[in-house]
């Protein structure tokens, strides 16, 4: 008799139990026409240009290899581009999630961030005043 009110209760308690889950798992509705073409692009930030970018940046990765390994102080213009949009405008972290250490992602930033060209120097005055 206790056996059977146990299992009763064990019974009602995991049916509760996986009411309270799926509850808790709602999907927001997909509205009807949004293919998820539409969808990526109307992602915060331009989800295809952050997809672009991460295909660049593994375009870009003996560049990167070579920078840190052999000292090589030159990433191209659009190895730059692809980590500053990447981590500026899509996902901070992707860099340590591919794999690199905080401290190389700073480095990779802050190269960039020096290598890109400031708009003051195209202003500033080519002759000498006298």
């Amino acid at each position: 008799m206790a056996l059977n009110k146990f299992l009763t209760l064990l019974v009602i308690s995991c049916f509760i139990g996986a009411i309270a889950m799926v509850a808790a798992r709602e999907l927001p509705p997909i509205k009807p026409g949004q293919d998820l073409a539409s969808r990526l692009e109307s992602g915060g930030g331009g989800m295809v240009e952050c997809w672009n970018a991460l295909l660049e940046l593994r375009s870009c990765t003996n560049e990167i290899i070579l920078f840190f390994l052999n000292g090589e102080a030159y990433l191209g213009f659009d190895c730059c581009r692809a980590i500053r949009v990447i981590t500026r405008e899509c996902w901070p972290s992707m860099l340590t999630n591919l794999g690199f250490t905080a401290e190389e992602g700073d480095i990779l930033d802050g190269y960039c961030d020096a290598s890109s060209p400031s708009p003051l120097s195209s202003a500033a005055p080519s002759g000498v005043i006298g």
